[in-house]
Parts: structure tokens; C-alpha cells; sequence
């Protein structure tokens, strides 16, 4: 049966590529961005298949909206994909209270609202999937990029603990963790604010790393694609999937890494526990 999806920021990278696979899959799509201008060709190509919705995922009305639309026009939303994000590379000190706001409310917040919005139909249908666009700087904090792994590491708790929640209502909850895609992300993230000399041999160096691993990324959007539309397919989809073998890589070795340092201060953390006198 024919799956109605939404999905935020479907205008480029890795939501675009999802846009294009779940309609050529056959199924229904409401796609949104910012600027639904940039979403028109979709339209053209795929005509009644697809509606366009314009969403700021900072906005909970908007969310609410958008999500409304999606089941007014479609009938009901059986997947939802929270792509929208963004991420920029700097410091702490130098970054405004202002940016690093911003960050939590397109990448957290965002999702937050469009979840939300999303369970009252899922809960009713007794059915849905949620699949939350995370990263491997929601598992490994990231150089560099302290608002964006404080929001990606807020999506990967919001999600673990609403699986719980909304799991026994048949709505499954997959959070995603993609590491580096050929995607115009990279290119995106380039520099919030001028890095001072002293962060230069550390955050300097991811920028400019950054900058160098533009286009040469070991994941394919259009196979991560089909990932997804795998993953809603699945009657009992993964609460994680890390995306790339890159990310596979890096979220293993650093779990392992964590679970030696929780024994080596293991005594220390006993330690608190009550004792019998």
C-alpha cells in the first residue's frame, strides 16, 4: 500500500534525495521547504503525487499547519521525516547566545514541533513512522560544533525516550545517524564567526577540514534514500541506524572508548551508593 510522507527541508541534500526516491517508489509526498519555489520541478515531474507546503520548522503553527495539510490533502501521514538542519563551525566564545539559539531551534525545536504535530493523526490511525535525521555529532561530540551536537544529542533524548511513549500506540520512532554525505552540508558549514589563533590548530583545523572534504564524502544521498524508504517499510524498524560505514566506524569505537573509561571509574561511581552499617 501507497505510504503518504512529509518531509522537512526537501530542497536539497539529503531530503531532496529522499523527495525524489519516495516518488519514484510510487508513494505520496508533501514536500517543504522555506521557499517552496525550490521545490517546483518536483511538481512538474511527479504532478498529484506531490503537494508542496512552505514550512519554517522554527515555527509551531507553521508545523502544525504543515502536517494538517499533509493529512487534509492526502488522507492521513504515515511517515515523517525530520530532516531540516543546519550546522556551522566555530567557537563557543566567539559565537552569539543568538546563534547558538538558532541552532537548537531549527535542529531540536524543529523537530520537536513536527513530531508533535505529527502523533495526534499517527496515534488515531494506530500507526506511523517517525524518522528522526540525526547525526554522528548526536552520538560524538563534534569539534567545533557545540550548538549543533547540544541539538542533535537533544534530538537522539527526545526520540529514544518518546519511542517509549508512542511505541505502544503503533508509531515507530527511528532515529538516524548519517556520517559524511555528498551533500552541500559541507559547504554549508563553514565559519559562524572569525577563529581566533589560539582555537586555530583545533577548530581551524576541522574548518579547514571541512573545507577539503567537500565532494569527496564516502556517502551517496540517493543510496541513503533508499535506506529510508526501507527502514518504513519494516514492521519493526531499528530506534537507531547508524548511516555509512563511516559512521558506523566512528559511533563504534567511540561507544567502546566510553564503556572503558565507565569501568575504569567504576569503583567511583559505586562509591555513592548506600552502605549497610
Amino acid at each position: 500500500m501507497n505510504k503518504v510522507w512529509l518531509i522537512t527541508g526537501s530542497s536539497k541534500g539529503l531530503g531532496r534525495a529522499t523527495a525524489r526516491a519516495v516518488l519514484e517508489h510510487g508513494d505520496k509526498l508533501v514536500a517543504t521547504a522555506r521557499h517552496v519555489e525550490h521545490l517546483r520541478e518536483l511538481t512538474a515531474e511527479f504532478g498529484s503525487q506531490v503537494a508542496l507546503a512552505a514550512l519554517d520548522v522554527t515555527d509551531p503553527v507553521a508545523a502544525e499547519r504543515a502536517v494538517g495539510f499533509a493529512v487534509g490533502h492526502f488522507g492521513q501521514i504515515d511517515v515523517l521525516v525530520n530532516n531540516a538542519g543546519y550546522g556551522t563551525i566555530g567557537a563557543l566564545e566567539d559565537m552569539s547566545i543568538d546563534e547558538f539559539r538558532e541552532h537548537i531551534d531549527t535542529n531540536l525545536m524543529g523537530t520537536v514541533y513536527t513530531t508533535r504535530a505529527a502523533i495526534p493523526f499517527m496515534r488515531k490511525q494506530k500507526a506511523g513512522h517517525i524518522i528522526q535525521i540525526s547525526s554522528v555529532g548526536g552520538r560524538i561530540g563534534v569539534l567545533g560544533r557545540t550548538p549543533y551536537s547540544a541539538a542533535k544529542w537533544g534530538v537522539e533524548g527526545f526520540s529514544e525516550a518518546l519511542a517509549k511513549e508512542v511505541g505502544p500506540l503503533g508509531i515507530n520512532v527511528t532515529i538516524v545517524e548519517p556520517g559524511g554525505f555528498r551533500t552541500d552540508f559541507a559547504a554549508g558549514s563553514t565559519a559562524g564567526a572569525a577563529i581566533r589563533a589560539e582555537y586555530q590548530p583545533t577548530i581551524g583545523a576541522a574548518a579547514r577540514f571541512q573545507a577539503e572534504y567537500h565532494g569527496n564524502q564516502p556517502g551517496d544521498p540517493a543510496r541513503a534514500a533508499r535506506v529510508l524508504i526501507e527502514l518504513s517499510q519494516m514492521a519493526h524498524p531499528p530506534l537507531r541506524l547508524a548511516l555509512g560505514s563511516d559512521a558506523f566506524k566512528a559511533i563504534k569505537e567511540n561507544d567502546r572508548k566510553r564503556l572503558e573509561a565507565m569501568e575504569t571509574w567504576r569503583e567511583l561511581s559505586f562509591s555513592t551508593d548506600y552502605s549497610a552499617r
